[in-house]
């Protein structure tokens, strides 16, 4: 039976982690990085589901890879891009292999746990999938009313390039929860479908089958929304070759776009205080 203690360790994880990015030729996004490390470490599908928290969107695996990533980065063999785009840096180009126990255990030695890390570290060293916000707004996404978070997707296809985005009023019913149009280069367009669901679990591949199912001939376009996570074969049946394809933006994702178009939330800025500079004056 799949419970945490199944889950990789850090330290393999980190060294996984390394590798996949070799693999992938030097650089990769999260969704790459992560999926090829499921791959390189066997990681069953039934693993790969575990919840990291009842708040988070994330599962035990990707909060690790999440950490894994950063602990890396510390250890200046990786960097990430404004993009998000993670990169072996050039001190590592010639490095094979990195020892993932080695830099996990270092990491032990300034915390007693990684839930004590992530409160004391600074926050520029905590994965950006794990920072308090996003928890929190995840909770707040999860406790919404389920047609105000279908407004909310409305505003956030909107700010996407979608325009005549409407939400339908059969919510609920596992099938459409809206339609839109979306223009690319102001040329071609597209006829879009979606639906959301507020979801703190994992979506299934029957979910996107009953998707699927519900689309119209004049659909051209299909997106699936949840505030949790897709199963590997929900994705897999997504892309499912012969089939009409569904485009997928989970919580993560979704978190991403309501802090880029900047959609009930703001950033804030701080200051460090140099408490040495005031007492030597």
């Amino acid at each position: 039976m799949a419970n945490k203690k199944t889950v990789p360790r850090y330290g393999e994880l980190i060294t996984a982690t390394y590798t996949a990015l070799k693999d992938l030729g030097g650089s990769g996004k999260n969704e790459e990085i992560n999926e090829k490390v499921a791959g390189l470490l066997s990681i069953s599908d039934e693993v790969l589901e575990i919840p990291h928290l009842s708040s988070s969107s994330l599962s035990e695996v990707n909060y690790r890879l999440a950490w894994a990533r950063t602990l890396l980065k510390k250890h200046g063999a990786i960097t990430n891009s404004a993009r998000g785009v993670w990169s072996i840096t050039s001190e590592f180009s010639d490095v094979a292999a990195v020892d993932g126990n080695a830099i996990a255990k270092n990491r032990r030695k300034n915390s007693t746990s990684s839930q004590n890390a992530a409160i004391n570290d600074d926050l520029e060293n905590i994965p950006e999938e794990v920072r308090p916000w996003r928890e929190k707004l995840h909770k707040v996404l999860t406790d919404m009313n389920p047609y105000a978070f279908e407004r909310l997707t409305q505003r956030v296809l909107r700010e996407s390039g979608f325009t005549q985005v409407e939400v339908t009023k059969n919510s609920g019913d596992g099938g459409i929860d809206g339609t839109g149009k979306l223009r690319i280069n102001g040329i071609f367009s597209f006829n879009i479908a979606f639906q959301c669901k507020r979801y703190q679990g994992v979506v299934s591949s029957g979910d996107i089958r009953d998707f699927r199912g519900s689309l119209t001939t004049n659909i051209e376009k299909a997106v699936f929304i949840t505030t949790g996570s897709f199963s590997k074969p929900a994705i897999e049946e997504a892309s499912s070759p012969g089939k009409q394809q569904i485009d997928l933006i989970d919580g993560e994702e979704f978190i991403n776009k309501l802090a880029e178009y900047g959609i009930g939330v703001k950033e804030v800025k701080d200051y460090e205080i140099d408490e040495e500079f005031f007492t030597k004056l």
